[in-house]
């Protein structure tokens, strides 16, 4: 028994082979919407590659870059195929593809749902690239005289300028590593000789911060070198004086950003998701009305269009048997290339 069977007469089929054409259409200009989102998406990354640790995190961009193709290339090509079903003449050269058409529709549904859903889970992945990519950018902070290292104190500059960060996880971050070049020390003064002493692996190591982490809504002058001293301020507790520094860490900035990004990018690709499995289902409909004419001399008789010939367990049942019938072919097929070889063998 057919299910979620529907009658259908000339007028309906021809409403809603009109409703298509014009919901196609409309999915071709939401496959531009998602294109153009996936480009924004890689652009954003891009310009921040250098605190990224590996190219992972352009998997969701490139991913809705190709649905966004892929949905312009097959919604256009339903909206064609809508169109020529008003003429029987026109319709007759698409008939015998339709099947199989219509099962490419039902894969690339899938495929639109796995890549919403990637556009929430892949947070995880994210962080750690994140994470990675932005201690070892903090690293080459100094190596502001070495080839492919020397834009790196600028990228963190403007990085930690435009989301109001200092650090890693915070700007005790930067205690940890030294910061500023050899080229700038006078290893002749005491000072520097005792700090570099005073190190197991000979680095310079202050209790400071770039400029860059300086908050300007402070009402005293940023305060950048000595930060856990308050005896070297005036009228200074760094316990208490979170308005000098920028307090979060750029990890979980840019962590906020792109998850905001791409959450409601996976808001929206799950809306186009559900527009085209409403539109699968339309030409699931429009497909079997036109198959149950029974008089195609009479455009006005009535027709009879489902979802599915039969049951779901039944369906079911007959795909399972056809991907045996598949198997137990090829199966055939490799001893009967095994026995033509056995001969020669001999």
């Amino acid at each position: 028994m057919a299910l979620l069977k529907v009658k259908f007469d000339q007028k309906k089929r021809v409403k809603l082979a009109q409703g298509l054409w014009l919901m196609n259409w409309l999915s071709v200009l939401a496959g531009v919407v998602i294109f153009s989102l996936g480009l924004f998406l890689k652009i954003e990354l891009r310009k921040r590659s250098e605190v990224m640790n590996n190219s992972e995190s352009h998997f969701v961009p490139n991913s809705l870059i190709g649905v966004g193709v892929l949905s312009c290339v097959f919604n256009s090509l339903a909206g064609k195929i809508c169109y020529d079903a008003l003429d029987p003449a026109k319709y007759a050269k698409w008939k015998p593809w339709l099947k199989s058409y219509l099962a490419v529709c039902v894969l690339f549904n899938i495929v639109l749902l796995l890549v919403a859903l990637c556009c929430f889970l892949l947070r995880g992945s994210l962080e750690s690239t994140l994470a990675h990519g932005l201690k070892n950018g903090m690293k080459y902070y100094r190596d502001t005289d070495t080839p492919g290292r020397c834009f790196m104190k600028k990228t963190i500059d403007m990085l930690q300028i435009e989301f109001k960060c200092c650090g890693n996880n915070g700007f005790r971050d930067w205690f940890e590593i030294q910061w500023i070049s050899n080229r700038y020390l006078d290893f002749s003064s005491k000072e520097v000789k005792d700090r570099i002493k005073s190190n197991v692996d000979g680095r310079y190591l202050v209790d400071g911060v770039p400029f860059s982490c300086c908050n300007p809504s402070s009402p005293r002058p940023c305060i950048q070198y000595q930060l856990t001293n308050n005896s070297a301020h005036y009228s200074y507790d760094h316990q208490t004086e979170e308005l000098n520094l920028w307090v979060h860490g750029c990890r979980a900035a840019l962590l906020g950003y792109y998850s905001s990004l791409m959450n409601s990018m996976g808001a929206f690709t799950l809306l186009v998701w559900l527009f085209e499995v409403t539109i699968t289902v339309g030409l699931r409909y429009l497909h079997t009305a036109l198959e149950g004419v029974s008089n195609p001399e009479d455009p006005e008789c009535e027709s009879e269009g489902w979802l599915l010939e039969k049951s779901v367990p039944e369906t079911w049942k007959a795909f399972l048997e056809s991907l045996k019938k598949l198997g137990k072919s090829n199966q055939v097929d490799a001893e009967g290339a095994d026995a033509g070889q056995a001969p020669e063998a001999g």
